[in-house]
């Protein structure tokens, strides 16, 4: 990387990067991973692993180029941070419950935020630049830890009601854009309120309803060819009852 990033013998695309141009470059890369772990494809993680790997590397030239850390030094912070977060391990050796080690866990987080500044929140490093439903449920843990938070799941459900309710309040009303937006933000936010309360992540839910929705798309489109025509040629009704054989054949068998 140190030869790619050379002014004058690198490559001069490389050359031209900022951390801002390479991030969106370290986030696709990342995903990429989770794709490759999804589809249980242990080789092409391999690979997906590297390019991410590469994206550290990259950051980690630019950052000594500017004298600001050196890739040892990333090392050398990420074997701190693990070291002092588990000190059942490094430490004093104490068994710990799942329970437990949360709470260590989470407890030497708040020390490191508390560290960076003095008037520090539980909300301070959640990144802003998260998927809204995974940043909206770390935010939601982290108010949980002040106990601001329902103790059941009822309540939950009952305010996911309640935002439906007003957005259709919303809508009848000839609302603007920007109030339905917001009104549709707070049910997405409760919806994320509820997977935390049902340990549910809410990506993985929302992607695993992704790839369900395209494999019965998939089967209409492909039941639309077997009849030498588009999709579009067919009414809703008949779409529909190509999508309830979709649905018909993922059930389980009996």
């Amino acid at each position: 990387m140190a030869q790619l990033r050379d002014p004058e013998a690198g490559c001069p695309w490389d050359v031209k990067q900022s951390f801002a141009t390479i991030a969106p470059y370290t986030l696709e890369e990342a995903y990429e991973v989770q794709d490759a772990i999804d589809r249980e494809d242990w080789g092409d993680l391999r690979g997906e692993l590297g390019d991410l790997l590469l994206q550290v590397v990259f950051h980690a030239q630019m950052a000594e180029e500017q004298s600001l850390f050196n890739f040892e030094d990333v090392a050398q912070s990420i074997a701190d941070k693990m070291t002092s977060r588990h000190p059942h391990v490094f430490g004093d050796k104490t068994k710990l419950n799942d329970a437990e080690l949360r709470h260590v866990w989470e407890d030497q987080k708040a020390a490191e935020r508390a560290e960076k500044t003095e008037n520090s929140s539980l909300m301070d490093g959640v990144a802003n630049n998260l998927p809204a439903l995974l940043r909206g449920l770390k935010l939601q843990k982290r108010a949980a830890r002040a106990g601001f938070d329902w103790g059941e799941v009822g309540p939950v459900l009952a305010k996911i009601r309640e935002e439906l309710d007003e957005l259709e309040v919303e809508i009848q009303a000839g609302a603007s854009q920007q109030r339905k937006q917001d009104e549709l933000g707070d049910i997405l936010f409760a919806c994320a309120n509820l997977a935390r309360h049902l340990d549910i992540d809410p990506e993985q839910a929302a992607r695993g309803t992704n790839a369900k929705f395209e494999r019965r798309f998939r089967y209409l489109e492909s039941q639309a060819i077997a009849k030498g025509a588009q999709l579009a040629d067919f009414d809703l009704e008949q779409q529909e009852v190509w999508w309830n054989e979709a649905k018909t054949l993922e059930e389980p068998k009996a």
